[in-house]
Order: C-alpha cells, then sequence, then structure tokens
C-alpha cells in the first residue's frame, strides 16, 4: 500500500513527535558515539587511557 519512502516519512514523523526537535540531534549523536565504541571493540583498538581506566577499576 505505502512504499517505502513514505513508510520512512511516517516513521521519521512519529520519532520527532516523540523525542522533540532538540533532542534528535543529542539521539543521533550518542548513536553514533556506541557505534564508534562498538567498532572499537570488534578492531581491538582501546586507547592507553581506556587500558588505565579499567586497571583503576579493578583495583578498587
Amino acid at each position: 500500500m505505502f512504499g517505502k519512502t513514505e513508510e520512512l516519512i511516517i516513521v521519521l514523523l512519529i520519532i520527532l513527535l516523540l523525542f522533540g526537535a532538540k533532542k534528535i540531534p543529542e539521539l543521533a549523536r550518542s548513536i553514533g558515539q556506541s557505534a564508534r565504541e562498538v567498532r572499537k571493540g570488534f578492531n581491538g583498538e582501546y586507547d592507553e587511557d581506556d587500558k588505565k581506566k579499567s586497571a583503576k577499576k579493578s583495583e578498587k
């Protein structure tokens, strides 16, 4: 009945109504940071700061 573009527009409008215009950029930013962290985890790329933080947590 609906095409893919119409469905996408409806979903985006619902998201806009649920979260509001001010919250959407914050959501997008946090999703991007999460995706970056997941990629780092899969690639095994960790910063020295992350290693130091995990060492401090294990000492406590």
